[in-house]
């Protein structure tokens, strides 16, 4: 078991199920591509692509009213 969990390739699934998944369901119920989840993971761009998605509109919720 340890050694499952010490290895890189491992630990890399467990970070994409972690933080990646989730983004990408939350980036695709706003409208957006779920490719953009990506951005999580560059320091700096991901805290502006928090700010651009707090106040660009969303086609899925934008474009029903």
């Amino acid at each position: 078991m340890n050694a499952l969990l010490s290895s890189p390739l491992a630990m890399l699934f467990i970070i994409l199920a972690i933080f990646l998944v989730p983004a990408w369901r939350i980036l695709k119920r706003t409208g957006h591509s779920g490719w953009w989840s990506l951005i999580i993971f560059v320091p700096f761009v991901n805290l502006v692509g928090v700010w651009f998605l707090a106040f660009v509109k969303w086609p899925a919720i934008d474009g029903k009213s």
